[in-house]
């Protein structure tokens, strides 16, 4: 076995970097992502291991924002996150809430199709209600 190689693999998706571990094995290689540890691969080039890994990465979380969403639908049937709401409403009737544009200023905010948080403020450089 060679030695453990480290390369970078920034999903588009999600935004987010991933460190792929590359080894060549014989006359294979194997490949694994330590932050989703159910993506291992193993191909016959170093080209085809790269594309089969982000493949399973995107797989793998896909299938994590999938389970998810579901349990997410099911604690709303099932009234689990109740009390956010009316907590929510609580605030937003005494006047406790920020406008969007607000909040984009304070978490430093770049719109690219999702909301994307940067550069933490404090909230004490806003007043609600705008």
């Amino acid at each position: 076995m060679e030695e453990i190689k480290t390369l970078e693999i920034q999903d588009p998706i999600y935004e987010e970097t991933y460190t792929a571990h590359i080894q060549k094995n014989g006359t294979a290689w194997i490949g694994w992502i330590p932050e989703v540890p159910e993506v291992k691969c193993e191909a016959h080039t170093r080209e085809a291991l790269l594309k089969t890994l982000v493949h399973e990465l995107h797989e793998a979380l896909e299938a994590e924002q999938e389970a998810w969403e579901k349990q997410l639908e099911k604690d709303i049937k099932a009234g689990h996150l109740d009390h956010l709401l009316e907590k929510a409403e609580e605030n937003f009737k005494a006047g406790k809430y920020y406008q969007i544009e607000d909040l984009q200023k304070l978490c430093g905010t770049h719109i690219r199709g999702n909301y994307k948080f940067t550069e933490p403020k404090t909230v004490e450089n806003l007043s609600p209600n705008g």
